[in-house]
C-alpha cells in the first residue's frame, strides 16, 4: 500500500508537472505567436540577421547586433554576410498587415491609449525588434488587379476578401457582391442617389459654373474625412478634382484597401492627437458626410485641425444630422457648432437640405476684431503649422503670413496651370522660379525615359496608383499630369517641408519617415518611385533590408520599382532580387542632361506574381 501510494504521488506530480510546462507553452505561443511564430513559418530556411528586421533564427549569432551598432554603408558590406537565397512567407492572417496600425502590436506592448481620443487608430510602429521580415502573402486566389477606370465600379472579390460592408451598408449602396467581384453604385450615407448627383448639388449650393464643383479649376484638393469606400472621391476625378479621402483603420477597417483597389487616392488616418501628415492651407474643400466625428470635443480641437488645413477662402462641406434634424439632442449640437465656427471666423456661405457649407475667412481682419479673450486663440507666433509628423494638434486658430493677409487669398492660378507654375510659398523654402521651372524640366525629361522604359513592358492602364517616394518639388508627378494615373507625393520628415509646394501645384501627398512602414495596406500601388531614398535612409543609419521589405509590402504583384541611387546602391538591392521575387526590367547609367545625373544609376525592377499554397509559387 505503501509503495502504490508513492507511484500514485509520483504520477499525480509528473502529470502536475507536465500541465505547468504545457500551459507555460500555450502562454508563450499566445503572446509571441503573433508577432514571431507566426511570422517565419513557412517556405524557407533559417536567415541570419542583415538589418534591423529579424525575428528569428540563430540565437548564438551576434553579427546582427554588431551591425546594429554601427551605420549602414552601402558598398561597405561584409562580404562574408549570409543573403537570403529567400524569404518566409508571414502567415496568411497577416496578408493584410500595416505594421504602423497593427492592433496586435499595441495589444503585445500593453500600451496605454485612450481609447476616446482615438489614439488606437494612430500610428504606433514596432521596435526593431519586432518588425516582421517575411513576405506578405497576398489572398488565397488574388488576381491582377481591375484596370482602371473600369476600377472604379469593381473589384475582384478575391483581391479585398472582406463583404461584411456589403451587408452592413446595403441599404446605403457603398458596395455590392455579384459573383467574383465586388460593385460600387457610388452611394453613400447621406447620398442615397449616388456620389455625382450629390456633387452637383454642392455646386449648385455655391453657384459655381455649369454646377462643377471645381469652378473652373479653382477647387483642386480636398479633403475627404471618413471617406467610406471613396467613392466621393472617385466622381471628383471627372472635375479635375483630387482628393485625399482619409479613414482610419476602425470597425470598417478595410475601407481604404477598397479605395486603394478601386484606383482612387487615399490614405489610413484618424483626427485623433496628432495632426494629419499635410501642411497648413493645402485643401480648397473639407469635407465630412456622416462621418461620426463629434467636432466639439477638446474646445473645438479637431474642427480646428481643418481650419489648419483649409487654404483662404477654403469651404467645409458638412452633411450630417446637426445641419437639418429637430430633435433636441441635434439642435443642441448645431447651437454649439455654429457658435464655435462663429468664433473662428467661419461664415455659412450656404445651407439646404442635409448639408451645410463654411467658407474659411481670406484675410486675418476677423481674427484681429475679435473680442479679447475669445476661444479659441490665436496660435503662438513660433508654432508652426507645417510641423505635422507626430506633432500634436493645437486648439487653436492659424493665422495667416503677413504676405497672404496682404494678397487676400492663396495666390493660385487655376488647374491645369498651377501644376507647373511656380507657387507661391517657393520662397519660403528659398528656392527661386528659376530653379523651380529647371527642376519641373528635368523631370519632365527623366519621365519621359522611364515611359520609354516601361512602355514595351506594359498593357494601357496597367498603371494607376503610383507613389514617388521622394517628391521633393512634386516634379515628377507633375511631369505625369496627362497620364491616367495619381501620384501620391511622399516627402520626408527631416528635410526641406516641399510638401506645402507640392499642394500648391494642385498635387497631393504626405510627410513620411522610409525608416517606418507607410500607412497603408499591402498591395496597393503599381509604381514606387524612389529616388535618393536608400541613400537618405543609409544617412539615417536605418536598415536598407526593412525597406527593401515594405516596398515589396506595398507594391503590387506585377507592378514595378524605379530606383534612381548611386551604383552601390544598385549593387546591394540586386543581391536580394531573387529573394524577392523581383525581376530586372533595365539598368541605364546617369544621363548627361545633368550634373546631378552623373553619378546616378536607373534601375527597374518588376515584381513577380507568386501565390502561396504552402509553397511559394512564381508566375509571370
Amino acid at each position: 500500500m505503501t509503495k502504490g501510494k508513492a507511484d500514485k504521488f509520483k504520477r499525480t506530480r509528473l502529470v502536475s508537472a507536465l500541465c505547468a510546462v504545457t500551459a507555460g507553452l500555450v502562454f508563450l505561443f499566445v503572446y509571441y505567436g503573433s508577432s514571431v511564430g507566426t511570422q517565419v513559418h513557412r517556405g524557407t530556411s533559417t536567415l541570419r540577421r542583415i538589418g534591423s528586421s529579424y525575428l528569428g533564427g540563430d540565437e548564438d549569432d551576434d553579427l546582427g547586433n554588431k551591425q546594429d551598432d554601427s551605420p549602414f554603408r552601402f558598398g561597405q558590406e561584409d562580404k562574408e554576410n549570409f543573403l537570403p537565397k529567400s524569404y518566409p512567407v508571414c502567415d496568411d492572417r497577416h496578408s493584410d498587415l500595416i505594421p504602423c496600425l497593427d492592433r496586435h502590436l499595441i495589444y503585445q506592448m500593453r500600451l496605454k491609449l485612450d481609447l476616446n481620443l482615438m489614439e488606437h487608430y494612430e500610428r504606433h510602429c514596432p521596435q526593431p525588434e519586432r518588425r516582421f521580415n517575411c513576405l506578405i502573402p497576398p489572398p488565397p486566389g488574388y488576381k491582377v488587379p481591375v484596370k482602371w477606370p473600369r476600377s472604379r465600379d469593381e473589384v475582384w472579390k478575391a483581391n479585398v476578401p472582406h463583404t461584411h460592408l456589403a451587408d452592413e451598408k446595403a441599404d446605403q449602396r457603398w458596395m455590392v457582391v455579384k459573383g467574383e467581384k465586388i460593385v460600387f453604385p457610388g452611394g453613400g450615407t447621406h447620398f442615397h442617389y449616388g456620389a455625382d448627383k450629390y456633387i452637383i448639388s454642392l455646386a449648385n449650393m455655391l453657384s459655381f459654373p455649369n454646377n462643377i464643383l471645381n469652378n473652373q479649376g479653382k477647387i483642386r484638393t480636398v479633403l475627404d474625412i471618413g471617406c467610406g469606400v471613396a467613392s466621393f472621391g472617385a466622381y471628383l476625378l471627372s472635375s479635375d478634382i483630387i482628393a485625399m479621402s482619409v479613414a482610419p483603420n476602425d470597425v470598417h477597417q478595410n475601407q481604404i484597401q477598397f479605395a486603394l483597389e478601386r484606383g482612387i487616392p487615399a490614405y489610413l488616418g484618424v483626427l485623433g492627437t496628432k495632426r494629419l501628415p499635410y501642411p497648413s492651407r493645402s485643401f480648397e474643400l473639407a469635407h465630412c458626410s456622416r462621418c461620426r466625428i463629434d467636432w466639439l470635443q477638446r474646445d473645438g480641437l479637431l474642427l480646428l485641425e481643418l481650419d489648419r488645413l483649409l487654404r483662404p477662402g477654403g469651404y467645409f462641406a458638412y452633411s450630417s444630422p446637426e445641419a437639418y434634424a429637430q430633435d433636441e439632442e441635434d439642435l443642441r449640437i448645431w447651437r454649439e457648432m455654429s457658435a464655435l465656427v462663429e468664433r473662428m471666423c467661419w461664415k455659412i456661405a450656404s445651407k439646404q437640405n442635409q448639408t451645410v457649407i463654411w467658407v474659411k475667412p481670406l484675410t486675418n481682419d476677423c481674427y484681429m476684431e475679435r473680442e479679447p479673450g475669445t476661444q479659441p486663440p490665436l496660435c503662438r507666433s513660433d508654432d508652426d503649422p507645417d510641423a505635422t509628423y507626430g506633432v500634436p494638434m493645437e486648439a487653436c486658430i492659424t493665422p495667416y503670413s503677413d504676405q497672404v493677409h496682404r494678397a487676400g487669398g492663396s495666390g493660385l492660378v487655376p488647374w491645369p496651370a498651377r501644376s507647373t507654375a511656380p507657387p507661391p510659398r517657393l520662397g519660403d523654402l528659398g528656392y527661386s522660379n528659376d530653379y523651380f521651372e529647371k527642376d519641373t524640366e528635368l523631370w519632365q525629361d527623366r519621365v519621359k525615359s522611364y515611359w520609354d522604359i516601361l512602355s514595351p513592358k506594359i498593357k494601357p492602364n496597367t498603371l494607376r496608383n503610383v507613389m514617388d517616394m521622394k517628391a521633393n518639388l512634386g516634379s515628377f508627378a507633375a511631369a505625369l499630369k496627362d497620364k491616367d494615373v495619381w501620384v501620391m507625393n511622399v516627402v520626408p520628415e527631416d528635410g526641406p517641408n516641399t510638401l506645402k509646394v507640392v499642394y500648391d501645384r494642385g498635387l497631393i501627398g504626405s510627410i513620411h519617415n522610409w525608416c517606418e512602414a507607410y500607412s497603408t495596406y499591402p498591395r496597393t500601388y503599381d509604381l514606387l518611385h524612389a529616388w535618393s531614398v536608400f541613400s537618405d535612409i543609409e544617412r539615417k543609419g536605418c536598415s536598407p533590408e526593412d525597406l527593401l521589405l515594405e516596398m515589396d509590402r506595398i507594391l503590387r504583384p506585377t507592378g514595378f520599382i524605379i530606383v534612381r541611387d548611386k551604383r552601390p546602391v544598385v549593387e546591394y538591392i540586386k543581391k536580394y532580387l531573387s529573394a524577392l521575387h523581383w525581376d530586372v526590367i533595365a539598368t541605364v547609367d546617369g544621363e548627361s542632361n545633368s550634373e546631378q545625373d552623373e553619378d546616378e544609376v536607373v534601375f527597374v525592377i518588376r515584381k513577380k506574381m507568386w501565390l502561396t499554397n504552402d509553397s511559394l509559387k512564381d508566375s509571370t
